[in-house]
């Protein structure tokens, strides 16, 4: 067994805001193993300014695990407990080279193109024309669940166009989530909740930076709209002090994003004191390429959680893999009569 890794650079089709900034490009990278002539491909989707494995020896430690890779994936995975994304990628890229389809990581009747899976339509932060009409087009193409970035333009511009939503869609229509990605002072926050709550929103993501615990405890306690912690969760590395920030906490969802939080071993071990502590869930891609995508997706229908999950990012680069999955009424859909081939993929890692 060899491994070998790649970097690769993922552009966005146009600009995408939010409270910490503008993104038009992600650096992202893929282990490839290979065994007896099959190849597996995973990827580590390091997230530059937000994961926690956002070090300047990445690359060395990619390289450190291409040197370590006949240690399996149990092993290796627990010894990448401060190295989440990369512990995504090796556990895709070891479940891809066991699989008959290196893209077919979780068999279900998601990959069988019998069911799909409702996701959320995601409205980027920009100028309030702009809000506007992502939303309309969201609405347009038949999602009943829209989640705003909320938290860098005028806070009153941000409530005239939930205000816009709720005029014309019921919460029973379209249900609202927002996300303030930490952008809210803890001083005015719960204040800024109050005033969101009169148009029956969902909920709202990460209303102020992370580490903020006493903070965070109080607006989960008082708030009239369900927080879920996001940001939170990065970094938060041993079983015992995630059941300990959950207990502190208490808040009423959490988010999983497998990149970020150690893959799905480290995104099972919230669920499971989430689950004993009556918190809820859901699951959001953090703007993967379709190869983590795609992995993420076919997990997250194996959990029977029936929420509308954070999925639908797969359109947003211009340089995108080639993929199974597509959108279609608000829902996440993989056609499995569509053969992707790894060494095409592959190769354009090569020409990157």
């Amino acid at each position: 067994m060899k491994a070998t890794y790649k970097k690769y650079i993922l552009n966005f089709k146009q600009p995408s805001g939010t409270s910490r900034g503008v993104l038009t490009t992600k650096e992202t990278y893929f282990l490839i193993i290979e065994e007896n002539g099959k190849k597996g491909i995973g990827e580590c989707g390091l997230f530059k300014g937000l994961s926690y494995d956002d070090k300047l020896d990445y690359s060395d430690k990619l390289q450190w695990v291409c040197d370590h890779i006949e240690l399996g994936v149990d092993a290796l995975w627990n010894e990448l407990r401060e190295w989440p994304s990369i512990q995504f990628g090796v556990e895709q890229a070891f479940l891809s080279l066991q699989s008959n389809n290196p893209f077919v990581l979780f068999p279900s009747r998601f990959t069988e193109s019998t069911k799909a899976i409702p996701i959320n339509g995601l409205v980027w932060m920009g100028s309030p024309e702009f809000m506007r009409q992502q939303i309309v087009d969201k609405i347009a193409n038949g999602f009943n669940c829209i989640k705003i970035k909320i938290g860098a333009i005028d806070f009153k511009e941000e409530l005239n166009l939930i205000a816009g939503i709720r005029k014309d869609f019921s919460p029973e229509m379209i249900e609202i989530r927002v996300d303030a990605n930490g952008g809210f002072n803890s001083t005015d926050a719960l204040s800024k909740i109050k005033q969101l709550s009169g148009y029956k929103l969902h909920s709202i993501e990460q209303p102020v930076k992370q580490k903020q615990y006493d903070s965070m405890a109080g607006l989960c306690e008082k708030t009239p709209i369900p927080i879920a912690l996001d940001e939170e969760l990065i970094g938060v590395i041993n079983y015992s002090d995630k059941e300990n920030l959950l207990q502190k906490i208490r808040p009423q969802y959490i988010i999983l994003k497998p990149s970020l939080v150690g893959g799905f071993k480290g995104s099972q071990e919230w669920i499971k004191i989430a689950e004993k502590l009556n918190i809820g869930w859901w699951v959001t891609s953090a703007l993967e390429s379709n190869i983590g995508l795609n992995a993420i997706a076919q997990w997250t229908f194996t959990l029977e959680n029936n929420m509308p999950q954070g999925l639908g990012t797969g359109g947003l680069f211009t340089n995108n893999f080639e993929t199974n999955l597509y959108v279609k009424n608000g829902h996440l859909w993989y056609d499995d009569s569509k053969k992707i081939l790894s060494e095409k993929i592959i190769n354009q890692l090569e020409v990157n």
